[in-house]
Protein backbone atom coordinates (compact mmCIF):
# COMPACT_ATOMS: atom_id res chain seq x y z
CA UNK A 1 0.00 0.00 0.00
CA UNK A 2 0.86 3.78 -0.49
CA UNK A 3 -0.26 7.07 0.29
CA UNK A 4 -0.89 9.48 -2.23
CA UNK A 5 -1.45 13.44 -1.26
CA UNK A 6 -3.64 15.26 -3.66
CA UNK A 7 -2.15 17.97 -5.45
CA UNK A 8 -3.82 20.70 -7.42
CA UNK A 9 -5.06 19.66 -10.91
CA UNK A 10 -5.35 15.80 -9.09
CA UNK A 11 -8.23 13.94 -10.03
CA UNK A 12 -9.20 10.13 -9.57
CA UNK A 13 -8.54 9.08 -12.97
CA UNK A 14 -5.05 11.07 -13.03
CA UNK A 15 -4.07 9.35 -10.01
CA UNK A 16 -5.07 6.07 -11.32
CA UNK A 17 -2.89 6.60 -14.00
CA UNK A 18 -0.36 7.52 -12.09
CA UNK A 19 -0.33 4.58 -9.53
CA UNK A 20 -1.87 1.58 -11.52
CA UNK A 21 -4.63 1.39 -9.41
CA UNK A 22 -7.91 1.41 -10.83
CA UNK A 23 -10.20 4.56 -10.25
CA UNK A 24 -13.26 2.42 -8.75
CA UNK A 25 -10.39 0.75 -6.36
CA UNK A 26 -9.39 4.53 -5.24
CA UNK A 27 -12.90 5.44 -4.90
CA UNK A 28 -13.95 2.73 -2.93
CA UNK A 29 -11.20 2.32 -0.34
CA UNK A 30 -11.62 5.74 0.14
CA UNK A 31 -15.23 6.24 0.45
CA UNK A 32 -15.52 8.65 -2.33
CA UNK A 33 -18.93 10.13 -3.31
CA UNK A 34 -19.94 10.52 -6.47
CA UNK A 35 -18.67 13.09 -8.79
CA UNK A 36 -15.94 12.01 -6.63
CA UNK A 37 -14.23 15.36 -5.82
CA UNK A 38 -10.95 16.10 -3.95
CA UNK A 39 -9.68 17.66 -2.06
CA UNK A 40 -5.92 19.30 -2.05
CA UNK A 41 -3.78 18.04 0.40
CA UNK A 42 -6.37 14.79 0.82
CA UNK A 43 -4.44 11.58 1.66
CA UNK A 44 -5.75 8.51 -0.29
CA UNK A 45 -4.85 5.13 0.71
CA UNK A 46 -3.65 3.38 -2.71
CA UNK A 47 -3.51 -0.60 -2.37
CA UNK A 48 -3.07 -3.14 -5.35
CA UNK A 49 -4.74 -5.64 -2.93
CA UNK A 50 -1.45 -6.95 -2.27
CA UNK A 51 -0.64 -7.71 1.72
CA UNK A 52 2.15 -7.45 3.53
CA UNK A 53 1.51 -7.55 7.38
CA UNK A 54 4.04 -8.14 10.11
CA UNK A 55 3.70 -9.49 13.56
CA UNK A 56 0.32 -9.86 15.38
CA UNK A 57 -1.84 -8.14 17.39
CA UNK A 58 -4.97 -7.61 19.32
CA UNK A 59 -7.63 -5.16 18.11
CA UNK A 60 -10.35 -3.62 20.06
CA UNK A 61 -13.06 -0.80 19.29
CA UNK A 62 -15.75 0.27 21.84
CA UNK A 63 -19.02 0.49 20.16
CA UNK A 64 -22.66 1.64 21.78
CA UNK A 65 -25.22 -1.30 21.24
CA UNK A 66 -27.05 1.80 18.95
CA UNK A 67 -24.34 0.85 16.13
CA UNK A 68 -25.52 0.53 12.42
CA UNK A 69 -26.06 -3.09 11.94
CA UNK A 70 -24.10 -2.57 8.66
CA UNK A 71 -21.51 -1.13 10.45
CA UNK A 72 -20.68 -3.37 12.94
CA UNK A 73 -20.76 -6.22 10.09
CA UNK A 74 -17.96 -4.68 8.25
CA UNK A 75 -15.52 -3.83 10.71
CA UNK A 76 -15.95 -7.20 13.22
CA UNK A 77 -13.25 -8.69 10.66
CA UNK A 78 -11.06 -6.30 12.11
CA UNK A 79 -11.54 -7.10 15.99
CA UNK A 80 -10.07 -9.46 18.00
CA UNK A 81 -12.03 -7.82 21.17
CA UNK A 82 -15.90 -5.41 21.41
CA UNK A 83 -16.24 -3.87 24.17
CA UNK A 84 -19.30 -3.08 24.70
CA UNK A 85 -20.03 0.75 26.10
CA UNK A 86 -21.76 0.11 28.52
CA UNK A 87 -22.81 -1.23 31.81
CA UNK A 88 -22.67 1.59 34.79
CA UNK A 89 -23.54 0.44 38.53
CA UNK A 90 -25.50 2.04 41.59
CA UNK A 91 -23.76 2.70 44.81
CA UNK A 92 -24.33 -0.34 46.40
CA UNK A 93 -22.89 -2.19 43.13
CA UNK A 94 -25.83 -3.31 41.53
CA UNK A 95 -25.10 -3.13 37.87
CA UNK A 96 -27.27 -0.92 35.44
CA UNK A 97 -27.74 -2.42 32.11
CA UNK A 98 -27.18 0.23 28.91
CA UNK A 99 -30.89 1.67 27.43
CA UNK A 100 -30.50 -0.44 24.25
CA UNK A 101 -30.30 -3.92 23.61
CA UNK A 102 -26.67 -5.89 23.54
CA UNK A 103 -27.37 -9.08 23.05
CA UNK A 104 -27.10 -9.02 19.46
CA UNK A 105 -23.75 -7.63 19.21
CA UNK A 106 -22.60 -10.29 21.51
CA UNK A 107 -23.91 -13.21 19.42
CA UNK A 108 -23.01 -11.21 16.09
CA UNK A 109 -18.67 -10.44 17.41
CA UNK A 110 -18.93 -14.15 18.64
CA UNK A 111 -19.65 -15.59 15.40
CA UNK A 112 -16.83 -14.11 14.13
CA UNK A 113 -14.13 -14.93 16.18
CA UNK A 114 -14.49 -11.52 18.43
CA UNK A 115 -14.08 -11.73 21.80
CA UNK A 116 -17.46 -9.42 23.12
CA UNK A 117 -16.53 -7.31 26.47
CA UNK A 118 -18.52 -5.57 29.22
CA UNK A 119 -17.34 -2.22 29.46
CA UNK A 120 -17.53 -0.76 33.21
CA UNK A 121 -18.31 2.83 33.90
CA UNK A 122 -19.43 4.70 36.57
CA UNK A 123 -21.99 6.76 34.68
CA UNK A 124 -24.32 8.49 36.63
CA UNK A 125 -27.74 9.17 35.33
CA UNK A 126 -26.66 12.47 34.08
CA UNK A 127 -24.43 10.62 31.70
CA UNK A 128 -21.23 11.75 33.49
CA UNK A 129 -18.45 9.80 35.13
CA UNK A 130 -19.23 9.93 38.79
CA UNK A 131 -16.69 9.53 41.09
CA UNK A 132 -18.90 9.15 44.46
CA UNK A 133 -20.27 6.32 42.82
CA UNK A 134 -16.33 4.86 42.60
CA UNK A 135 -15.57 6.05 45.95
CA UNK A 136 -18.92 3.95 47.23
CA UNK A 137 -17.71 0.60 45.79
CA UNK A 138 -13.69 0.45 46.03
CA UNK A 139 -14.24 1.43 49.46
CA UNK A 140 -16.66 -0.74 50.56
CA UNK A 141 -16.17 -5.15 50.39
CA UNK A 142 -19.24 -6.21 50.77
CA UNK A 143 -20.52 -3.44 47.52
CA UNK A 144 -17.44 -4.49 45.54
CA UNK A 145 -18.26 -8.04 45.60
CA UNK A 146 -22.17 -7.85 45.04
CA UNK A 147 -20.94 -6.13 41.94
CA UNK A 148 -17.82 -8.52 40.62
CA UNK A 149 -20.81 -11.45 41.27
CA UNK A 150 -23.55 -9.77 39.22
CA UNK A 151 -20.74 -9.03 36.38
CA UNK A 152 -20.28 -12.90 36.99
CA UNK A 153 -23.76 -13.96 36.07
CA UNK A 154 -24.52 -11.79 33.47
CA UNK A 155 -21.33 -12.44 31.60
CA UNK A 156 -22.43 -16.43 31.97
CA UNK A 157 -25.84 -15.51 31.04
CA UNK A 158 -25.30 -13.11 27.55
CA UNK A 159 -21.61 -14.62 26.81
CA UNK A 160 -19.24 -11.39 27.88
CA UNK A 161 -15.63 -12.88 27.37
CA UNK A 162 -14.32 -10.29 29.53
CA UNK A 163 -14.43 -6.85 31.11
CA UNK A 164 -13.55 -3.49 30.61
CA UNK A 165 -12.61 -1.04 33.40
CA UNK A 166 -13.33 2.44 32.03
CA UNK A 167 -13.58 4.40 35.54
CA UNK A 168 -12.37 8.25 34.79
CA UNK A 169 -11.93 11.25 37.66
CA UNK A 170 -11.20 8.61 40.57
CA UNK A 171 -10.22 11.02 43.71
CA UNK A 172 -6.81 10.55 44.85
CA UNK A 173 -8.07 9.47 47.91
CA UNK A 174 -9.40 6.42 46.18
CA UNK A 175 -6.05 5.55 44.40
CA UNK A 176 -5.28 2.81 46.04
CA UNK A 177 -8.56 1.36 46.57
CA UNK A 178 -9.57 1.40 42.60
CA UNK A 179 -6.50 -0.23 42.20
CA UNK A 180 -7.20 -3.14 45.25
CA UNK A 181 -10.94 -3.39 43.51
CA UNK A 182 -8.85 -3.73 39.68
CA UNK A 183 -6.89 -6.67 41.68
CA UNK A 184 -10.03 -8.43 42.98
CA UNK A 185 -11.96 -7.76 39.80
CA UNK A 186 -8.80 -9.54 37.69
CA UNK A 187 -8.34 -12.45 40.06
CA UNK A 188 -12.17 -13.28 40.08
CA UNK A 189 -12.24 -13.48 36.09
CA UNK A 190 -9.25 -15.23 35.85
CA UNK A 191 -10.88 -18.12 38.00
CA UNK A 192 -13.66 -17.91 35.74
CA UNK A 193 -11.80 -18.08 32.62
CA UNK A 194 -12.28 -14.07 31.76
CA UNK A 195 -9.84 -11.74 31.36
CA UNK A 196 -9.71 -8.18 32.59
CA UNK A 197 -8.40 -4.91 30.92
CA UNK A 198 -8.18 -1.23 32.65
CA UNK A 199 -8.28 1.85 30.51
CA UNK A 200 -5.58 4.39 31.69
CA UNK A 201 -5.68 8.22 30.90
CA UNK A 202 -2.70 9.86 29.13
CA UNK A 203 -0.11 9.91 31.93
CA UNK A 204 3.09 11.21 31.07
CA UNK A 205 4.69 11.03 34.85
CA UNK A 206 4.24 8.90 38.38
CA UNK A 207 3.28 12.42 39.98
CA UNK A 208 1.10 13.95 37.41
CA UNK A 209 -1.37 15.95 39.29
CA UNK A 210 -4.88 16.54 37.95
CA UNK A 211 -8.61 14.36 38.31
CA UNK A 212 -7.88 12.44 34.88
CA UNK A 213 -4.49 11.21 36.32
CA UNK A 214 -4.00 11.09 40.24
CA UNK A 215 -6.43 8.54 40.82
CA UNK A 216 -4.62 5.78 38.51
CA UNK A 217 -1.43 4.20 39.58
CA UNK A 218 -0.11 2.85 36.22
CA UNK A 219 2.59 0.29 37.58
CA UNK A 220 -0.05 -1.33 40.10
CA UNK A 221 -3.00 -1.36 37.80
CA UNK A 222 -0.96 -3.28 35.04
CA UNK A 223 0.34 -5.50 36.80
CA UNK A 224 -2.99 -6.61 38.28
CA UNK A 225 -4.72 -6.46 34.99
CA UNK A 226 -4.45 -8.73 32.05
CA UNK A 227 -3.58 -5.67 29.69
CA UNK A 228 -4.18 -1.85 29.52
CA UNK A 229 -5.59 0.54 26.89
CA UNK A 230 -3.70 3.83 27.20
CA UNK A 231 -6.55 6.46 26.11
CA UNK A 232 -4.13 8.85 24.14
CA UNK A 233 -6.35 11.04 22.44
CA UNK A 234 -8.67 14.16 23.66
CA UNK A 235 -5.76 17.00 23.58
CA UNK A 236 -7.82 18.30 21.09
CA UNK A 237 -11.38 18.17 22.60
CA UNK A 238 -14.96 19.52 22.65
CA UNK A 239 -14.30 22.28 24.84
CA UNK A 240 -10.64 23.30 24.45
CA UNK A 241 -8.63 24.73 22.16
CA UNK A 242 -8.28 23.83 18.05
CA UNK A 243 -5.55 21.41 18.26
CA UNK A 244 -4.97 17.95 17.24
CA UNK A 245 -6.95 14.65 18.90
CA UNK A 246 -4.25 12.64 19.23
CA UNK A 247 -0.60 14.37 18.18
CA UNK A 248 2.03 11.96 17.90
CA UNK A 249 4.21 13.81 19.83
CA UNK A 250 2.46 13.61 22.56
CA UNK A 251 1.26 9.96 22.26
CA UNK A 252 4.80 9.33 22.50
CA UNK A 253 5.10 10.67 25.80
CA UNK A 254 2.50 8.40 27.29
CA UNK A 255 3.47 5.68 26.08
CA UNK A 256 7.04 5.89 26.69
CA UNK A 257 6.31 6.44 30.64
CA UNK A 258 3.84 3.68 30.50
CA UNK A 259 6.84 1.63 29.33
CA UNK A 260 8.58 2.45 32.51
CA UNK A 261 6.02 0.61 34.76
CA UNK A 262 4.02 -1.65 32.48
CA UNK A 263 5.35 -4.26 29.98
CA UNK A 264 4.92 -3.78 26.32
CA UNK A 265 3.07 -7.13 25.78
CA UNK A 266 0.50 -5.37 28.24
CA UNK A 267 -0.16 -2.02 26.61
CA UNK A 268 -2.74 -1.41 23.89
CA UNK A 269 -2.74 2.05 21.99
CA UNK A 270 -6.07 4.41 21.85
CA UNK A 271 -6.48 5.45 18.52
CA UNK A 272 -9.23 7.95 17.95
CA UNK A 273 -12.03 7.20 15.30
CA UNK A 274 -13.02 10.98 15.11
CA UNK A 275 -12.36 14.50 14.72
CA UNK A 276 -13.39 17.99 15.42
CA UNK A 277 -14.75 20.95 13.79
CA UNK A 278 -14.02 24.59 16.12
CA UNK A 279 -15.73 27.94 15.27
CA UNK A 280 -13.17 30.96 15.15
CA UNK A 281 -12.30 32.32 17.20
CA UNK A 282 -11.92 30.21 20.41
CA UNK A 283 -12.87 31.60 23.95
CA UNK A 284 -12.60 29.11 26.83
CA UNK A 285 -15.78 28.12 28.48
CA UNK A 286 -17.83 29.60 25.36
CA UNK A 287 -16.59 27.63 22.54
CA UNK A 288 -17.61 24.22 21.60
CA UNK A 289 -16.09 22.21 18.47
CA UNK A 290 -18.48 20.12 16.87
CA UNK A 291 -17.80 16.07 16.49
CA UNK A 292 -16.77 14.62 12.88
CA UNK A 293 -16.31 11.89 11.35
CA UNK A 294 -12.84 11.58 9.37
CA UNK A 295 -14.62 11.14 6.34
CA UNK A 296 -17.68 13.83 6.75
CA UNK A 297 -14.22 16.34 7.40
CA UNK A 298 -12.68 16.05 4.50
CA UNK A 299 -16.38 16.37 2.87
CA UNK A 300 -16.34 19.95 4.81
CA UNK A 301 -13.20 20.89 3.15
CA UNK A 302 -14.13 19.58 -0.52
CA UNK A 303 -17.22 22.14 0.12
CA UNK A 304 -15.81 24.98 1.11
CA UNK A 305 -12.53 24.99 -0.83
CA UNK A 306 -10.26 24.52 1.85
CA UNK A 307 -7.04 23.16 1.27
CA UNK A 308 -5.98 20.33 3.70
CA UNK A 309 -2.40 21.14 5.58
CA UNK A 310 -0.65 18.27 7.68
CA UNK A 311 1.17 19.27 10.79
CA UNK A 312 4.69 17.95 11.02
CA UNK A 313 4.69 17.77 14.63
CA UNK A 314 1.46 16.53 15.58
CA UNK A 315 1.63 14.35 12.16
CA UNK A 316 -2.11 14.99 12.13
CA UNK A 317 -3.83 17.03 9.47
CA UNK A 318 -5.93 19.61 10.13
CA UNK A 319 -7.11 23.15 7.66
CA UNK A 320 -9.17 25.87 7.98
CA UNK A 321 -12.56 27.31 6.51
CA UNK A 322 -14.92 30.36 6.16
CA UNK A 323 -18.44 29.64 6.97
CA UNK A 324 -20.44 31.39 3.34
CA UNK A 325 -23.13 31.52 5.43
CA UNK A 326 -22.35 32.99 8.70
CA UNK A 327 -19.03 34.08 7.67
CA UNK A 328 -17.66 32.42 10.95
CA UNK A 329 -13.82 31.04 10.56
CA UNK A 330 -13.49 27.34 11.68
CA UNK A 331 -10.87 24.85 12.27
CA UNK A 332 -10.82 21.03 11.61
CA UNK A 333 -8.88 18.30 13.44
CA UNK A 334 -9.39 15.05 12.08
CA UNK A 335 -7.51 11.72 11.51
CA UNK A 336 -6.35 10.31 7.59
CA UNK A 337 -4.10 7.48 6.58
CA UNK A 338 -0.91 9.20 7.38
CA UNK A 339 -1.52 10.43 10.92
CA UNK A 340 -2.41 6.76 11.53
CA UNK A 341 0.47 5.18 9.92
CA UNK A 342 2.59 6.77 12.42
CA UNK A 343 0.71 5.81 15.47
CA UNK A 344 1.28 1.98 13.57
CA UNK A 345 4.56 2.99 13.46
CA UNK A 346 4.35 3.73 17.06
CA UNK A 347 3.09 0.24 18.11
CA UNK A 348 5.86 -1.29 15.83
CA UNK A 349 8.36 0.46 17.28
CA UNK A 350 7.64 -0.23 20.77
CA UNK A 351 6.18 -3.59 20.60
CA UNK A 352 2.84 -2.75 22.25
CA UNK A 353 0.12 -5.78 22.57
CA UNK A 354 -2.32 -3.89 20.05
CA UNK A 355 -4.21 -0.95 19.87
CA UNK A 356 -7.84 0.46 20.49
CA UNK A 357 -10.23 2.39 18.89
CA UNK A 358 -12.38 4.95 20.47
CA UNK A 359 -14.76 4.11 18.95
CA UNK A 360 -16.11 2.29 16.06
CA UNK A 361 -19.70 3.78 15.24
CA UNK A 362 -18.29 5.67 11.85
CA UNK A 363 -17.17 3.95 9.46
CA UNK A 364 -13.24 4.50 7.94
CA UNK A 365 -12.70 1.94 5.25
CA UNK A 366 -9.06 3.43 4.46
CA UNK A 367 -7.97 2.76 8.61
CA UNK A 368 -8.83 -0.82 8.49
CA UNK A 369 -7.24 -1.63 5.10
CA UNK A 370 -3.92 -0.08 6.58
CA UNK A 371 -4.25 -1.46 9.58
CA UNK A 372 -4.61 -4.87 8.37
CA UNK A 373 -1.46 -4.44 5.66
CA UNK A 374 0.39 -3.62 9.20
CA UNK A 375 -1.07 -6.27 11.21
CA UNK A 376 -2.26 -9.94 11.77
CA UNK A 377 -5.24 -8.98 13.75
CA UNK A 378 -5.62 -12.17 16.48
CA UNK A 379 -8.90 -13.86 16.35
CA UNK A 380 -9.90 -16.47 19.29
CA UNK A 381 -11.61 -19.90 19.22
CA UNK A 382 -14.54 -20.24 20.91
Amino acid sequence: MQIYVVQWGDNVDSIAETTGVSPSQIISDNQLIYPYELAVGQALLISDGERNPGRSVYVSGYAYPFISPWVLEQTLPYLSELPVFSYGFTYYGELVAPKWDDQWMIDAARQQGVMPILTLTPLGEDGRFNNNLISSVVNNPAYMENLIQNMLILMDEKGYQGVDIDFEYILAEDRNAFTDFVRRVADTMRANGYHTSVALAPKTSADQQGLLYAGKDYGALGEAADHVLLMTYEWGYTYGPPMAVAPINQVRRVVEYALTEIPAEKIDLGIPNYGYDWPLPYERGVTAARTINNIQAVRIAIEQGAEIQFDEVAQSPYFRYTDAQTQIEHEVWFEDVRSLQKKFDLMNEYSLRGCGYWQIMQWFRANWLLLEDNFYIIKENF
